[in-house]
Parts: structure tokens; C-alpha cells; sequence
């Protein structure tokens, strides 16, 4: 089931760990042609859009001029009357405060087709992520969902609080962390127990989540020693004691640790994704993107004539999959390799060929020129054609070797890495990190342009490789680790061999 032109999509991002978005979520976002969302929606559920998508913003900040709810309505009619596929995509689920309801409304009084896609809701996710589950056998077999704040245009509250302090189970409050003074002192007052276990989670679920103990007489004044805000999740019950026995984020090896990811936009997801596996707080600051330089006359040229080659070198993964998008523009596949050896300058860009049916015949342990220099030395190449296909502004290390062992050496650029202009805000949380991944020399020198020439203060640096690190010292920085694998994994490994000591 695919998206439809002029239907509203009422999807639930889920409470902020991108992890948790829906099958249906991701793919209702990758095919609309129009998305409004709100706050607190993961960056990557965006990233995921089509390049010529509309993305509006239409959320609401706390004490801020926000887009009115009546807005909102006439936008998605405006929008699905024109023909477009549109996904209102909202924080959690979108019936679970988060006015999907009233918008539904909207949609069907004025006549526009729309679909519901439920979201995981903070009120039972940010409790798990803290190692709270909010039913549990011996503690309680029911659970109430309760906003802990109205609207203030209702006049008189809607909150029954003495049947709420008789509710036998676990209360979850959202929106209520400002008002948890106010919200214990008439749960206590309408006769819940002063003493029961109670929690509040900030950020449940994303990069930094905290969480506070306390009981319900003192988790206001807990919370408030510890600064928590919004958004964060409220909770009383004897459940909450189970804290101690289940809480598991914090057992994450990365867990607290701030971790900068700095690869191209299109290849960030998979390292960011291992870093938050292991529990980092992970800013994705994409320094650089690759530009495809493939519909040139030398790379066509360099294509019709690949049968000709004794030797193909491919230098990265990039490498690797623009040349097999090169090949099938020209109506090729891989068995247009099969005259030539095959060389991968390290591991990642040997996976990256096998995933295409190529097993390269030289790959070197180290992911270097020098290194790739050092393995072809074997491979007879004197007076034989060589194709060097790589980045623009790779090295000259590779080719002018070759060449100095007699080969007729052809180079061809088959993309440039370009400077990417980062989210400011991210850019601010990169100057708090722990850690700054670097992929690639252009990795550190986009990154210094866009930072204005500074590394956070209490950062320790991590290069993937000998080539990186000289980049970095070049530029007056040492790296503090440098991956004896020089990929993304041996990067990682590295990273938490360095945080565990």
C-alpha cells in the first residue's frame, strides 16, 4: 500500500529515537510530496524525504509564537485538494495528545481522504527506555495516561484528582513538569501516598535522555536539583521502584558520552546508528557531500573501454557504487570487470564490491594508498592499462606509483566531496561532544570551515586513519585515537576501547 495523491497521512513519528518510527512512517515520509511536522521529530525521519518534498514546519514551542491549530487545518485541506500526498507527521502518536483527533475532524468536514498511522507514545517508551515498565504483574494491572497540562481556554479543569489519587495503577503525566509542584500537591491532597515510588524521564528515548527517583512528596523538588525540563515524562506508582532492578540504557558501554559524526550526510545513518547501539549521544554534522561527477566524457570513456583494463582500482565505497551506476547507465553490469584484476584500497570498499557480485583479487589490511601500493606490487603492470577510478581530489600516491613502475595509467574522478553547510544547532551541540569522528582528510577540513577553525574544548579527537591524522596535525590538532582498521567499524572499536580505558 503506497502513498495516494490528495491524502492526508496522520503518522506518529514515535518519542524521538528515529529506531522506533513505524515500517508504514518511514514509508508514507520517503513518497509524500508534502510534510508538516511538528516538534521533536527525528532528524532522520526527515532526512528521509524526497529531495523536491515540501518540509513546513508547524510546531509548537513552548513560550513561543506558534502556527494556530485552525492553520494547520486549512494547510492539509489546501494541500490534499491540490493533489498531493501530505503526511502530518507528529511527535508519539498522533490520537495520544496530540490533537490527530481534531485534525481528522477537520479532514473529514471538509471532504479530504485521510489515514491514521499510530506511533509509539512517549507515556510508555520514555518509562522503558529508564527501565520502568508501567504494568507490572505484582504492581499494577492498570495504567492511566493523564496530560499535565490543559488548555487553558477550557476555564475550568477537566482533571478529576481524587479519582486520579484513587486510580489503582501507574499514572503517566505528559506535559506536566512545570506544573509537578502543583500536580504532587493535589495527588497528595486528594489522598495518594506521599511515599509512593514516583520518576520523571527528560528526553526519554533520544540522545541525553535523564531520568530522576524520587517519591511522590519529593520528585518536584528532585527534579528541580537535577534541572530537568521539557519534554519529560511524569510517573507514580509502585512500578517505578523497579527502576533499580531493570534500568538498562545506562549499561550501554557509550551511555552519557556526546559523539560528533562527521561523514557525508548519505553514509552518516550506519555509524550514527552503531554509536547509538552503544548508547552515545550522537550529533550527525554532516562536513562534506558527495557531488557525482559520472555523466563526464571521461568516465563514459573510461566505461566503454573497461574490458581493455588489466587492472581496476577503486579507492572507496563511494568509488565503488558510482562506478557500478556509471556502468549501468551504459547499459553494463559486473562482468564488464572480468577481464581486469580487481584492487580495493581496504575492506569497506571490498564489501561494497562483493555486495555487486565482485570479489576484489587485491585488498590490502590497511584502508591506505601507500598500503594498496605495497599489496599490487605482485601484479604485473608494466605496459598494461590501469584504471584509477576515485575522488577528485584524492591523492596522487596510487597513480603516480603505478605509473613509476611502467604502467599506462588512466584517472578517473568519478565525484568530489563538497562542503555541506550544517544545522547551526548542531554545529552548538558539536562545541559540547565528547568525541569527533573523522572519516576523511575532507571530513576535517569542512568540518574546521563551518566551525570556524575550532575543535570543542574537552573533545577527544578520532581519525580513522594515518591519512586523517596528518590532516588533522596539518591543521594543528592530534588525534587522540586512530582506528588500526581504517573503516567505520575499526573506527568504532577504536572509539570504545578509548571510552572504556
Amino acid at each position: 500500500m503506497t502513498a495516494r495523491a490528495g491524502t492526508v497521512y496522520l503518522v506518529g513519528a514515535g518519542p524521538g529515537d528515529p529506531g522506533l518510527m513505524t515500517a508504514r512512517s518511514l514509508e508514507l515520509i520517503a513518497a509524500a510530496d508534502s510534510i508538516l511536522y511538528d516538534r521533536l521529530i527525528p532528524a532522520a525521519a526527515l532526512a528521509g524525504a524526497r529531495a523536491d518534498a515540501e518540509l513546513r514546519y508547524v510546531g509548537k514551542e513552548p513560550g513561543a509564537a506558534s502556527v494556530p491549530q485552525d492553520r494547520i487545518h486549512e494547510e492539509l485541506v489546501e494541500r490534499a485538494r491540490n493533489g498531493l500526498s501530505v503526511v502530518r507527521l507528529k511527535g508519539g502518536d498522533p490520537f495520544v495528545f496530540g490533537r490527530g483527533g481534531e485534525e481528522a475532524e477537520a479532514l473529514r468536514a471538509a471532504g479530504v481522504e485521510f489515514e491514521v498511522v499510530p506511533g509509539v507514545t512517549a507515556g510508555i517508551a520514555a518509562p522503558a527506555y529508564a527501565g520502568i515498565p508501567v504494568t507490572h504483574r505484582d504492581d499494577a494491572s492498570a495504567v492511566a495516561f493523564v496530560t499535565g497540562h490543559e488548555d487553558p481556554a477550557k476555564g475550568e479543569a477537566a482533571i478529576d484528582w481524587e479519582a486520579l489519587a484513587r486510580f489503582p495503577g501507574t499514572l503517566v503525566m505528559y506535559m506536566g513538569v512545570r506544573n509537578l509542584p502543583e500536580i504532587a500537591r493535589r495527588l497528595i491532597a486528594a489522598g495518594r501516598d506521599p511515599d509512593e515510588p514516583a520518576a520523571a524521564v527528560e528526553r526519554g528515548t533520544m540522545g541525553g535522555q535523564r531520568q530522576v527517583s524520587a517519591t511522590l512528596a519529593s520528585l518536584a523538588e528532585a527534579a528541580a536539583e537535577a534541572g530537568l525540563a521539557p519534554p519529560s515524562i511524569l510517573l507514580f506508582g509502585p512500578v517505578a521502584a523497579r527502576r533499580d532492578s531493570i534500568a538498562w540504557l545506562e549499561r550501554r558501554p557509550l551511555h552519557g558520552r556526546r559523539v560528533v559524526v562527521t561523514r557525508a550526510r548519505a553514509q552518516a545513518s550506519g555509524l550514527a546508528s552503531a554509536l547509538t547501539a552503544l548508547g552515545a549521544d550522537v550529533v550527525e554534522l554532516p562536513a562534506i557531500r558527495i557531488e557525482p561527477r559520472i555523466d563526464t566524457a571521461e568516465v563514459r570513456e573510461a566505461i566503454e573501454a573497461l574490458h581493455t583494463y588489466a587492472l581496476v582500482c577503486l579507492t572507496s565505497p563511494n568509488g565503488v557504487r558510482l562506478l557500478f551506476d556509471a556502468m549501468a547507465a551504459a547499459g553494463r553490469d559486473a562482468r564488464a570487470l572480468s577481464q581486469a584484476q580487481v584492487a580495493a584500497i581496504g575492506p569497506g570498499t571490498a564489501a561494497a564490491l562483493r555486495e555487486r557480485g565482485v570479489i576484489a583479487d587485491v585488498v590490502p589490511e590497511r584502508s591506505v594508498a601507500e598500503a594498496l601500493v605495497a599489496a599490487l606490487e605482485p601484479v604485473p603492470v608494466h605496459g598494461r592499462p590501469v584504471l584509477v577510478a576515485r575522488a577528485a581530489e584524492a591523492r596522487s600516491v596510487l597513480p603516480d606509483a603505478l605509473r613509476d613502475r611502467g604502467a599506462q595509467v588512466d584517472v578517473v574522478a568519478l565525484y568530489e566531496t563538497v562542503r555541506e553547510d550544517p544545522d547551526p544547532a548542531a554545529v552548538e551541540a558539536a562545541m559540547a561532544a565528547d568525541y569527533v569522528t573523522f572519516t576523511s582528510s575532507s571530513t576535517v577540513r569542512n568540518f574546521l570551515e563551518v566551525t570556524g577553525g575550532r575543535m570543542p574544548d574537552a573533545a577527544r579527537i578520532v581519525a580513522i586513519g594515518p591519512v586523517t591524522a596528518s590532516t588533522l596535525r596539518e591543521s594543528g590538532f592530534a588525534a587522540d585515537v586512530e582506528a588500526d582498521r581504517h573503516d567505520p567499524e575499526g573506527l568504532v572499536e577504536a572509539l570504545l576501547a578509548d571510552a572504556r580505558g
